[in-house]
């Protein structure tokens, strides 16, 4: 299944379409005079950050990207929208991202960096390109209840289950010299606000 609708049915997530203000087409030719804006933020789950430090895994978000701490929430990570061309509520595109992550194993010593965050409207799961690479490894999934919606031009997705994805444990597991990165771990939950260039 290549679309998101599909992908997420498949998790038995429910997707609610709330479309408050109609946004019309750009023309094809115009240009931008407003880039695109908005923001991801990952808030992570406090046994995960727990779970990832007792097996000596830590994660560093690197700039633009703005993490936050809240010893009831756990780690915020803000990643700023830097580009992209997607409808979420019609399910097709993408939406690129500023900033990036550090994953260390103090355990090896080994590490592993993630810059170029993309999220696929298309294929439902956030890419993101490892250092020394040009090829975007699937690493994340928006999973559990998941509420779309449009207000004007911002287009809004919230999941509440953000997952790691298969192909991103078993790369994280490979590089970092661990087993600690499971398909479908719960990380925490994902507010995405997107505002196309316009």
């Amino acid at each position: 299944m290549s679309r998101i609708s599909a992908r997420l049915a498949s998790t038995g997530a429910a997707v609610v379409l709330a479309v408050t203000a109609a946004g019309g087409a750009a023309v094809a030719d115009a240009p931008a005079a407003t880039p695109a804006a908005g923001q991801a933020v990952i808030t992570t789950d406090v046994n995960f950050l727990t779970n990832a430090a007792l097996n000596g895994i830590v994660i560093i978000p690197l700039q633009p990207a703005s993490p936050a701490y809240d010893q009831a929430t756990g780690l915020t990570l803000n990643l700023p929208v830097s580009g992209g061309a997607a409808n979420i509520p019609a399910f097709y595109g993408d939406v690129q991202f500023g900033g990036g992550l550090l994953f260390l194993n103090l355990t090896t010593g080994k590490s592993v960096t993630f810059k170029q965050f993309d999220f696929s409207v298309t294929n439902g799961y956030f890419t993101a390109v490892p250092n020394g690479s040009t090829t975007p490894v699937p690493l994340l999934d928006p999973a559990g209840d998941n509420v779309i919606s449009r207000s004007g031009l911002t287009q809004n997705l919230t999941s509440s289950s953000f997952q790691v994805d298969a192909a991103g444990a078993q790369y994280l597991d490979t590089k970092l010299g661990t087993g600690y990165f499971t398909a479908g771990q719960q990380i925490g939950k994902l507010a995405l606000s997107y505002t196309p260039a316009h």
